[in-house]
């Protein structure tokens, strides 16, 4: 019994993992607070600013490239202070309905 129920286990991981890797995208914008918002995205990025609102207690956050919309990072612990302010590129899985992004690696765009 104990046999089923650990390869039962082992099956359910692995769809896991293969579900959300199937729902994995890459997306193109900055890093930027959840006070500034899309105001530091693009030629108006103004990295210590970002770097001064994180530290005082806002969250990470990612503006789109694409349209300048704001998303919530569901963990924001995944985001180095190196890429505050930056442009780069995400790979994630995004959810519409909330307007966040569950991020897997991020890298500096070129």
């Amino acid at each position: 019994m104990k046999r089923v129920f650990s390869l039962l286990a082992a099956a359910l991981f692995l769809t896991v993992i293969v579900a959300q890797a199937a729902d994995s995208t890459k997306i193109n914008g900055w890093i930027s607070d959840s006070m500034c918002g899309a105001k530091h995205a693009g030629a108006g990025a103004n990295v210590a600013c970002v770097k001064k609102c994180i530290a005082g207690g806002e969250n990470p956050v990612f503006v789109s490239a694409s349209d300048k919309q704001v998303w919530a990072i569901d963990n924001p612990d995944s985001v180095d202070q190196k890429f505050y302010g930056a442009h780069v590129i995400v790979t994630g899985v995004a959810n519409a309905d909330a307007k966040s992004v569950h991020i897997e690696s991020i890298t500096a765009a070129q």
